[in-house]
């Protein structure tokens, strides 16, 4: 009786069903990771936009300009830290809120909500980067271009504004269409929300000056990442 040979191409195929196998086996045995609580994104009663874990320890509420450059350095040095070392982890729950100044901040807001609810960090933050540069066009804008920006509704106003200093540039190289960036300054819902926002910092919580930070109902006084740092972990340990 001839001698049973396996060929080459059996031992490969054998090879690749015990290699899928061994796979097929890790994948079960390895837990799959909770997914991180920045993917839970949700806007409250008065439009303002959360993320966190809703059952999170200390709830943190900012109030924000997009024409501050304060507010624009806590989005460049905390955002980063704040999201990983607090809002991922279920430790803190954020709440944005606006607190406009004029109608450049107005026109940012309106394009920051832009596109679905998940949307809203990265535009954020995306005009808060690109601050130095459209701010700078508002200093250097015309006394006759500033006189416009008042002149006319709030969407009439916004998309001059969002013209004349590239913010509706900003946004398209987003991924935007010039029809869903004028959808979102003539949205009167979106302007609603902001105004209303605006009203309730400057009347029921006092705000005086941006950005400002409540820690669990408190304001904190701080306005830099380390600070509010140290104002997080406090409130975490409950003193």
């Amino acid at each position: 009786m001839p001698a049973f040979r396996i060929t080459p191409l059996a031992r490969r195929s054998a090879i690749a069903a015990l290699t899928a196998a061994a796979l097929t086996l890790f994948v079960a045995a390895t837990p799959a990771k909770p997914p991180l609580w920045s993917a839970n994104i949700s806007t409250s009663s008065i439009g303002a936009h959360i993320v966190g874990n809703p059952k999170a320890k200390v709830k943190l509420v900012e109030y924000f300009s997009y024409t501050c450059s304060h507010c624009a350095d806590f989005a460049k040095l905390g955002s980063a830290p704040l999201k990983t070392q607090y809002i991922d982890k279920g430790l803190v729950l954020f709440e944005y809120r606006n607190l406009v100044r004029d109608p450049v901040d107005m026109t940012a807001a309106l394009l920051a909500r832009c596109g679905p609810v998940g949307a809203f960090a990265g535009n954020h933050e995306a005009i808060f980067a690109a601050q130095p540069v459209w701010l700078n066009k508002v200093v250097k804008a015309s006394d006759a271009q500033k006189e416009s920006w008042y002149q006319g509704d709030t969407s009439a106003r916004a998309r001059k504004i969002a013209a004349d200093v590239g913010l509706s540039a900003l946004m398209q190289k987003r991924g935007y269409s010039a029809a869903e960036v004028n959808a979102c300054l003539d949205s009167e819902v979106a302007q609603a929300e902001v105004t209303g926002m605006t009203n309730i910092g400057l009347s029921a919580d006092h705000v005086r000056g941006t950005p400002t930070f409540f820690v669990n109902g408190h304001d904190v006084e701080v306005t830099a990442w380390s600070a509010l740092k140290t104002k997080l972990d406090a409130a975490l340990k409950g003193s």
